[in-house]
């Protein structure tokens, strides 16, 4: 990727978009973790259980994004980062009840 073209613009644009749907896909798998916390007999299995499995799914998904170039991973994790600041902003920090 040394040349700046449309191509080369196209692609790190589609990896920031698939680092987003990565950061929905996780954060949407915490959440219903933490749902389900409650009624689980096993908390910390389930825990530990899903975020090994949103783990190896966002890394073999970054891995496959990246495909040997270090800016494709850049914009992936942008687009991770960005869905994280979103979500904080848009939920916030709330009061305990």
């Amino acid at each position: 990727m040394n040349e700046f073209n449309f191509t080369t613009v196209t692609i790190i644009s589609l990896a920031f978009f698939a680092g987003a749907t990565l950061g929905i896909f996780y954060f949407i798998g915490l959440w219903q973790t933490v749902k389900k916390i409650p009624a689980s007999e096993h908390p910390v299995r389930l825990m530990a259980g899903s975020f090994v499995l949103r783990a190896v799914i966002l890394l073999a998904a970054l891995y496959f994004i990246m495909d040997g170039h270090w800016e494709r991973m850049a914009a992936a994790m942008i687009g991770f980062a960005a869905v994280k600041i979103l979500l904080m902003r848009k939920l916030g920090l709330k009061e305990a009840v």
